[in-house]
């Protein structure tokens, strides 16, 4: 009989931990009593009830509109900036740069919302823009927190590459964007797709940076709903947070999915062009075999 460790318990321990209470919301969120802690049955009528309630529902989907536009920022902003660090090894100022680039990881929430928030009043006192802050500056914010995060996933993928494979397409002629966007985007795709889902999720989970550049108007989901668990948590709440949870958990499963599916390609696609230069220099040599004098001729 197998031993179970105590590494095997901590493990099972920490995943009971991470997700039982993610199981309680969705089941509680079908519950017919107006009393969250007191189970009155199943119904769906909070679900449907969602449909009325607007101002939840607008920030639902402001939320996600954010969240879809700071990931494609955030993914374009660090690749172009992981792609500086690893492959441009020496420029004035090299450390600086990547220091800057890794900041917002270590740096609190509480003083980027902040400094972001001086920066955009004082912006407007002097250029008139932003006239007021909603989504642009909340996409801004959130852009800025999440290219970090990008830069050190990617930045760690494009180490691994064999550059072999760029220097043999250059030297076959391939200019420098063609290499970059024929060859490395498809080998680092897959940190890409990491990077996209988690910048993804942070814009979508934050609170700090939010409520600092939101205005009128503009309130996200986070912000609704910790403004409504501060009068009492409702059934609603469990609702929306449940549709959320299985948006984003069938979001990450489409995207993991084509991701592996284009990895597997590559693979694919990487041995077959192995087994074919083999079985070029495999009939070279015989061909050499049989006729030696057309080998010196050659040479």
């Amino acid at each position: 009989m197998k031993r179970f460790s105590f590494s095997n318990f901590m493990l099972w321990a920490g995943l009971v931990f991470i997700y039982l209470p993610m199981l309680i919301l969705i089941i509680y969120s079908f519950n017919a009593s107006r009393l969250v802690t007191v189970w009155g049955g199943w119904s769906v009528k909070w679900y449907v009830g969602l449909l009325d309630n607007t101002q939840l529902m607008n920030s639902v989907m402001r939320s996600l509109e954010i969240a879809c536009y700071t990931a494609i920022a955030a993914v374009a902003l660090g690749t172009l900036a992981a792609f500086v660090l690893t492959r441009v090894t020496r420029f004035k100022g090299r450390t600086l740069f990547g220091g800057l680039v890794t900041a917002p990881l270590v740096m609190p929430e509480v003083i980027t919302g902040l400094s972001l928030l001086l920066l955009f009043v004082a912006m407007a006192q002097l250029i008139g823009w932003p006239a007021e802050r909603g989504i642009l500056t909340i996409w801004i914010a959130h852009t800025t927190f999440c290219s970090a995060y990008v830069a050190v996933v990617v930045s760690a993928r494009l180490r691994e590459l064999d550059l072999s494979i760029e220097e043999a397409a250059m030297d076959l002629g391939a200019k420098p964007w063609k290499v970059f966007f024929l060859i490395t985007i498809p080998m680092i795709a897959p940190s890409l797709a990491a990077g996209g889902m988690m910048s993804f999720a942070l814009s979508l989970d934050d609170l700090v940076l939010a409520s600092f550049v939101s205005g009128p108007g503009s309130t996200t989901l986070p912000m609704e709903v910790f403004s409504a668990v501060r009068l009492g948590v409702k059934p609603e709440i469990n609702a929306i947070a449940s549709l959320i949870l299985l948006s984003v958990s069938l979001m990450t499963f489409i995207i993991w999915f084509f991701a592996h599916r284009a990895e597997e390609k590559r693979k694919k696609a990487i041995q077959q062009a192995m087994d074919e230069t083999t079985g070029a220099s495999q009939q070279t040599g015989q061909d050499s075999r049989r006729d030696p004098s057309q080998v010196h001729a050659t040479a």
